[in-house]
């Protein structure tokens, strides 16, 4: 602190921040903090959020390091197999292409439902309703938003009785304002143990030019093993070169995306910086989306020039606030007010450029300063604990002074 305060007054105004004419540093600071970041919100469908914002589905993974046997997964995937669209419009063998979903009212009646694996299944009745759409194919998906309680009903192998209740494998209800995650070894209507709609490519997000969450994809063959945030796995193979049910994983950020639609770049795009979700087992590489009669299947089709080579396994353990939770911490502090993004130069974990201007200097010194407030109202301490005492306080400013 006696190095920093002098050089402040003489390089950060003529006057000083501390000298004649300047406010006094607190007042300066509350000043300069007072509008917040703004954070991307959890994604919506017909205004209910689809998890918090906090939840790890919402959260970016592009700046996580490898899983160490990345390059296992992805050769056991299939290096030289390609991304693949397992949605569109029109039909397909008869029926429908993606997984399809649907929303209810609040007072939409909920009928019997039975389970062949109840035991690890949420009890019913469930509101689906009588023309709810099903996933065509074998594993009959059925997926209900109940929007007016922000839940979720999502069912896998259903099938109607002829009086009118339903039998299925599993069945899941999600609080879609929760990060609650169901009992460990649990499956839902998804052999991970996770839900469904969250991973889905819907149309309205790639129009939008932004998908802002995880995505869901299947792979042959996956280890006896879950990682988090999956709470089952669907398999009797130990061999490390599997991936886990619930392994995250992400485009390389080197892959070029000039040459695809706008369309695929978005959905390209979210896949490098949220990345996708390993989910079930199924085709390698098949990504899951929600049919659409708007959606260009020839467009679609160019996601097949990605191999899987170009993909690589994250790992998402640091973000982990508890086993039994969704929720995740920030995997990147945000920008500063009228700044670029900070940069972590040496990829330690800590911010260094504060500024994103691609380097260390001391500029950056007094941004972090003028917004160390900022940084603890948005759970960013982690990132500029420079000295590394597990917290964030002026001690971090001078230690990045002293690194100047």
């Amino acid at each position: 602190m006696a190095t920093l305060v002098p050089a402040l007054r003489e390089r950060v105004t003529p006057g000083g921040l501390f000298g004649p004419g300047a406010c006094c540093a607190p007042l300066f600071l509350l000043l300069l903090v007072a509008v917040l970041t703004p954070v991307s919100a959890a994604p919506t469908i017909d205004g209910v959020s689809l998890f918090p914002d906090s939840s790890i589905w919402n959260k970016p993974i592009d700046h996580l390091p490898l899983a160490i046997d990345s390059a296992s997964y992805t050769a056991t995937i299939g290096a030289a197999k390609t991304l693949r669209a397992d949605f569109g419009s029109g039909t397909w063998d008869g029926g429908p292409i993606g997984i399809p979903f649907t929303t209810v009212p609040g007072g939409q009646p909920k009928v019997p439902i039975e389970f062949e694996y109840a035991d690890e299944s949420d009890p019913g009745p469930y509101p689906i309703p009588l023309d709810a759409p099903r996933e065509w194919g074998s594993d009959h998906h059925i997926l209900v938003i109940d929007r007016d309680h922000a839940l979720l009903y999502e069912v896998y192998a259903a099938e109607q009785q002829a009086d009118g209740h339903w039998h299925a494998g599993s069945g899941a209800v999600f609080n879609l304002g929760s990060n609650a995650l169901r009992s460990s070894s649990w499956t839902s209507a998804d052999a991970a143990g996770l839900p469904i709609l969250p991973g889905l490519v819907r149309y309205e997000e790639v129009a939008s030019g932004e998908i802002a969450h995880a995505l869901r994809f299947t792979a042959p063959e996956t280890r006896r093993a879950f990682v988090w945030p999956a709470r089952h796995f669907a398999s009797s193979l130990t061999a490390s070169r599997y991936p886990a049910m619930g392994q995250r994983f992400r485009l390389k950020a080197d892959y070029d995306l000039s040459g695809f639609s706008p369309e695929c770049r978005t959905i390209l795009q979210a896949l490098k910086t949220y990345g996708m979700v390993l989910a079930d087992n199924g085709s390698p590489w098949f990504l899951s989306g929600a049919p659409d009669p708007r959606w260009d299947n020839d467009r679609l089709r160019e996601l097949q020039r990605v191999p899987g080579s170009a993909f690589e396994a994250v790992d998402v353990s640091s973000l982990m606030v508890d086993p039994d939770s969704g929720e995740a911490r920030s995997a990147a502090p945000g920008p500063f007010p009228g700044y670029s993004s900070p940069c972590d130069r040496d990829r330690d974990g800590l911010y260094e450029d504060v500024n994103g201007n691609g380097r260390l200097d001391f500029a950056d010194v007094v941004l972090l300063f003028n917004h160390a407030d900022l940084v603890a109202r948005s759970g960013w301490e982690s990132f500029y604990d420079f000295n590394h005492n597990r917290r964030f306080d002026f001690a971090d400013i001078v230690a990045l002074f002293g690194g100047l």
